[in-house]
């Protein structure tokens, strides 16, 4: 008899610390599974807060541009640039961009042995034709 209660005893013992192992392993499957989606949750936080701050940064690029847009002294220039008002009391001084002057000798300069060349006999055209590097290419 005492044999059966030992028995008894220890088979009890024994479901106990099983059940109590699937608890724990219960309890630990739980909370990993309430980490993991806490890790989720701040995960999704921060990309949302960084993507509400470029949002912001944005916005207040537009505003500036929009003010930048509307303010006077844009409109003044603009009507300065594209219309070529001025304002009372300004004179306008026009720069020569060097490249166009050099451009407009080149194009005196081949305008002149042009007419020089139609200045010529048609026996000197020949001659300088086939004994000349040749005058008449551009």
């Amino acid at each position: 008899m005492l044999q059966e209660s030992y028995d008894s005893q220890f088979g009890l013992m024994r479901l106990v610390l099983i059940v109590g192992f699937f608890i724990v392993a219960y309890m630990l499957y739980n909370l990993t599974v309430s980490i993991y989606d806490n890790y989720q949750i701040e995960k999704h936080i921060t990309e949302f807060e960084t993507r509400n701050q470029e949002l912001r940064d944005e916005n207040s690029q537009k505003l500036d541009d929009f003010q930048y847009y509307t303010s006077e002294e844009y409109i003044e220039k603009t009507a300065k640039q594209n219309l070529g008002l001025i304002s009372p009391g300004e004179k306008v001084i026009v720069i020569p961009d060097e490249d166009l002057i050099i451009m407009a000798e080149d194009e005196e300069s081949q305008l002149l042995s042009q007419q020089i060349r139609a200045s010529w006999s048609n026996p000197k055209k020949w001659w300088k034709f086939f004994f000349s590097s040749n005058p008449f290419k551009s």
